[in-house]
Parts: C-alpha cells; sequence; structure tokens
C-alpha cells in the first residue's frame, strides 16, 4: 500500500491511471524494481504490477530504470479493450436521483444484506458496519484485502452469521468444511458505495455513475464451501496427517525392534 505523497516513488497520470514507479531502481534487473499501474479510481487499494522497470536489457533496446513506455503501453491495451466493450454496449445507466438524493443530501448509507442481516457500507470506517449489533466487530475492508477477487470484483470471505463477523478457519489445522460458518460474496466498496468512494477519494461525486448506476441495497451470495479453494486445502491437510502417520508408525516399528 503505497500514498500519492509517497517520497519513494515517481507517479505520473494517464488516461484515467496512475502509474508508480519506485524511486530507487536502477540500470539492470532487480528485483525490487518495481513499477505498478492503478485505476486512478481504484488508487492504491488495486494495483497491477507490469514488471521490472529494466525491460529493455535485450538487443539494441537501451535499459532504463524507470520505463514508463511498458506502463503505458499496458494502459493503451486496457483502454482499448474498454472502449471496444463501451461501442459494443453505447446504453448507459440512467442515475436514480431520489437515491442521489437519499444518499447525498440526507447521507443515507447504502445497505448489504448478508445471510438475513443487515450491514451498513461505512467506507470511511473502512468497513461492513452491522445494523443493530453494538458487539460485533463487522467486516473491516482492510482485513480481508487477500479474499479480494480481481476479475469478479468481489470478495468471497468466511463469516460467522451468529457474531455477523468476517471469521477465518484455522488453515493449518482444518479437515472438514466448517459448520459454524458460512462463505459469503459480495461487490469491492466502490461498487457498494461509489458515491462515498468518489468522496473518500477526491473525485466528483457523479463520476462513473453514468456506468454504474446508483443501487443502496445489496444482497450478498452465499457460496457452497464445495466451490471454495477449501475442498482442495482440507484434501491436503488429511493427505498431510496420513503422511505424518506412516512415519510416525515406521518409527515406532525401528524402537520396537531388540538385538
Amino acid at each position: 500500500m503505497i500514498n500519492k505523497d509517497d517520497p519513494d516513488y515517481i507517479f505520473e497520470e494517464y488516461k484515467g491511471h496512475t502509474i508508480a514507479s519506485h524511486k530507487n531502481n536502477v540500470v539492470g534487473k532487480d528485483i525490487n524494481n518495481l513499477i505498478i499501474v492503478y485505476r486512478s479510481d481504484e488508487f492504491p487499494n488495486h494495483g497491477f504490477t507490469i514488471g521490472l522497470d529494466d525491460s529493455k536489457l535485450s538487443g539494441q533496446r537501451k535499459s532504463v530504470p524507470h520505463n514508463m513506455d511498458d506502463a503505458k503501453g499496458y494502459i493503451d491495451w486496457v483502454v482499448g479493450v474498454q472502449q471496444k466493450k463501451a461501442e459494443a454496449k453505447p446504453e448507459k445507466n440512467i442515475v436514480d436521483e431520489k437515491a442521489y438524493d437519499l444518499r447525498v443530501n440526507k447521507g443515507m448509507l447504502p445497505t448489504v444484506d448478508i445471510a438475513g442481516h443487515t450491514f451498513y457500507v461505512d467506507i470511511r470506517m473502512d468497513m461492513l458496519r452491522p445494523k443493530d449489533d453494538f458487539l460485533s466487530k463487522g467486516i473491516v475492508f482492510s482485513n480481508i484485502q487477500n479474499y479480494y477477487d480481481e476479475d469478479k470484483r468481489a470478495y468471497t470471505i468466511p463469516y460467522n452469521p451468529k457474531t455477523h463477523e468476517f471469521q477465518e478457519p484455522d488453515y493449518r489445522t482444518i479437515k472438514e468444511l466448517p459448520k459454524d460458518l458460512i462463505a459469503v460474496q459480495f461487490s469491492s466498496q466502490r461498487l457498494l458505495d461509489r458515491i462515498g468512494w468518489n468522496r473518500h477519494y477526491g473525485f466528483e461525486l457523479r463520476h462513473g455513475l453514468d456506468k454504474q448506476g446508483l443501487k443502496l441495497q445489496f444482497t450478498a451470495k452465499q457460496i457452497p464451501w464445495e466451490k471454495t479453494f477449501l475442498v482442495g486445502l482440507i484434501k491436503s491437510n488429511l493427505k498431510a496427517d496420513k503422511l505424518q502417520e506412516k512415519a510416525t508408525e515406521k518409527l515406532q516399528r525401528k524402537k520396537g525392534r531388540k538385538m
């Protein structure tokens, strides 16, 4: 996570994207040579590492420490794909002015229904804040970053429906699918509350609404555990246990031998 005023980075804005290049980058291949591209409205939460800044090592091309060309080439490609999609689907969402008034002028926060309980989308507090449950810690977005899917633009997290909290099982020892937890999926902060996102990151309040529209109520999807990564992890843990049991039995047999 970096900020736009981070003194260790060089920043350049290009076609709605922010390019970040570390100031210590050098000529030559170095793992610390980083160049990262962010969609400006998703900075600094979700970035894409283009690669090392030294991608000019071969042939007659010159190696440079802050190679913006590769980053801009990637952005040109992304923008081109987006334009083709826009041309294929030229229609725009009509912003619901009543919803806009409720969100902007009346201060109403969007809500997400998760397994029958209502959560407020509170970007200022970086969380989904449970309604009518002051004992719950809720779901803090910074705690679930590892559960974000860039392609789906959504989080899929383990959730405790009794405590109304994000809760991870013990992945090191888990041997069966959780019975007290469920897997739920909901959209990113930007999609859940575009107004709050724009306000928090300094964008014009209506930015992006013509494409995304405006909703104030969402419902999270419950995902069967069988369709998550837990199935493979449990198999791996069970296999590791069997191997450990065999190793222990073999060791015990050796200790039991007498001359």
